[in-house]
């Protein structure tokens, strides 16, 4: 036999005789999805851009993925909790409830997308499940300096009510069309800018930048974070909310009215008025 670069295969046709078909790379892309079981949570991993052939459609991946969900079902826990890690692929509405259905149909749920894509973060987010957006923007800077400001992702809009139970985290600034209800939960490498009402936790500046902002509509939220700093709502609220800012200052956290601040660019270094809400 002659050695060839493409590997071939022989069935019989109509009359006996085999045919051989060459099969190449291109018409089989390969494709790696991943399923792994940590701390009692399903990670569904998807291959990055970089991982996928040019030849490779999301069919493809779609065929990948019932093969694999159908192949292990019978290993998973009833109900068992899935974190679906989209890296920098790109999913549309209809591309996460189809993923959504496939883990339904072998009792598994959805309930957080781990994503570097902006439009993959808001389509889950609008659809209802948690988000956690990763940063693409490599440090330039290895070892911080004192004044040294971290790169931020661009900014994430979702017009949504941030429902109990839900978790958006994203590498920048965060502004919610809507409410955050007590139980959901935002972090930010950023500001948290919400034009609503905010009842739930907000982490702005996570895990250690000072500089961020926490901006509300209606502030009435079960904590507040920013950096590591932490405060709390009063035990009393007041007799009429109005849209406040939350920032750092050397004494902890402070809470003024929108109006009071002027609009010099944050003025994030004086002391601005405001009751003192740390722990």
């Amino acid at each position: 036999m002659n050695a060839d670069s493409s590997s071939t295969l022989s069935i019989l046709n109509a009359q006996g005789n085999a045919d051989p078909i060459p099969v190449t790379s291109a018409e089989q892309p390969k494709l790696q999805i991943r399923l792994k079981h940590e701390d009692g949570v399903v990670k569904l991993i998807l291959p990055t851009e970089a991982e996928t052939p040019a030849s490779a459609s999301w069919n493809d991946l779609w065929e990948q993925l019932q093969q694999r969900l159908q192949a292990g079902k019978r290993f998973w826990q009833p109900l068992a909790v899935v974190n679906l890690i989209a890296n920098d692929r790109l999913l549309d509405a209809r591309q996460l409830q189809g993923i959504a259905d496939a883990l339904t149909d072998v009792g598994l749920q959805l309930q957080l997308v781990a994503t570097s894509r902006r439009q993959t973060a808001v389509a889950a987010a609008t659809a209802g499940y948690s988000v956690s957006q990763q940063s693409t923007i490599a440090p330039l800077i290895s070892t911080p300096t004192e004044n040294f400001t971290p790169l931020l992702a661009e900014p994430v809009y979702l017009q949504m009510t941030v429902r109990s139970g839900m978790d958006i985290r994203h590498q920048g600034n965060v502004i919610i069309m809507g409410d955050v209800n007590p139980g959901g939960e935002i972090f930010a490498a950023g500001d948290i800018i919400v034009w609503g009402r905010l009842r739930g936790i907000a982490h702005a500046g996570y895990p250690n930048n000072p500089q961020c902002l926490i901006m509300a509509l209606q502030m009435e939220p079960t904590q507040l974070r920013i950096a590591d700093r932490v405060a709390r709502a009063p035990e009393t609220p007041p007799p009429q909310f109005e849209p406040e800012i939350a920032y750092v200052t050397p004494q902890g956290i402070r809470i003024a009215r929108a109006v009071d601040i002027k609009t010099t660019p944050y003025l994030r270094e004086l002391a601005l008025p405001g009751p003192l809400r740390s722990e």
